[in-house]
């Protein structure tokens, strides 16, 4: 669990941070995209499209992004379709892809490629999923007047499994049948989570000296920069030496 949480606050931080803004906004548009088509405009009535709307300001896209974002979505009669694809990256590591796409054969294409041009495979799905579990997983940032044990306590009492503190962030998870009643708890407690959702989390995670981890992180990397892709999931762990390999990067 420690390698995954590690591995998804450089992920949110370097999205906070990066240069290349237009395709970060542009997987956040297609959350609002999704969520209005399936639940309407209004985000206090529509739980998915509120989440949405979170996500977009951890990442800093601005309020006129979100809300010609909105206003689109409304009125474009185009349809996203999910799909996801599992593989193996090199050494056996393995990769769950999530995307959003209005055309599959452009999609799998490009995936496939991917997968080809970085010494991995893709399989079958089913494949892989079964070394995963769905988690419920929030990210909120630290406050410097937390009290942890009782934020703790409560979040434990709504159903989360565990509340883990990585620098500026704390990441909660939570069994997927508990993340609604959790996300009820923060609106309690007025704490907006910088991102949250349901999220492929490995069992089990698998080591890999440096160079080797680096050249899985390259594929992951690939995959992440693809318009159509929304989330990558691995099971790499994420070690101190890698961790100061890709922040040295």
């Amino acid at each position: 669990m420690a390698g995954h949480s590690k591995w998804a606050n450089i992920k949110r931080r370097k999205e906070a941070q990066d240069a290349k803004k237009s395709k970060i906004f542009s997987r956040y548009v297609k959350e609002i995209t999704v969520a209005v088509k399936e639940g309407g405009t209004d985000p206090e009535s529509n739980s998915r499209l509120r989440m949405a709307l979170q996500n977009a300001k951890g990442v800093n896209m601005p309020k006129d992004n979100i809300e010609r974002a909105i206003k689109k979505a409304s009125s474009d009669g185009s349809q996203l379709e999910k799909v996801h694809f599992e593989g193996y990256a090199q050494d056996g590591v393995a990769i769950f892809v999530e995307c959003l796409t209005d055309n599959r054969n452009r999609t799998v294409s490009s995936i496939r490629s991917i997968f080809t041009k970085h010494g991995g495979s893709l399989g079958k799905n089913g494949s892989i999923a079964y070394l995963f579990d769905q988690k419920g997983i929030f990210t909120i940032s630290r406050q410097e007047d937390m009290d942890l044990e009782e934020l703790e306590l409560e979040l434990i009492d709504a159903g989360a499994e565990d509340l883990e503190v990585e620098d500026e962030f704390l990441t909660i998870t939570t069994a997927k049948e508990d993340f609604g009643s959790v996300q009820k708890k923060l609106e309690e407690l007025n704490i907006e989570p910088e991102n949250s959702g349901l999220q492929m989390v490995p069992k089990a995670t698998k080591s890999l000296d440096v160079d080797s981890a680096l050249k899985v992180m390259k594929m992951i990397d690939a995959f992440e920069d693809d318009e159509d892709v929304q989330n990558v999931y691995h099971n790499l762990e994420l070690t101190d030496e890698l961790q100061e390999a890709l922040n040295n990067q």
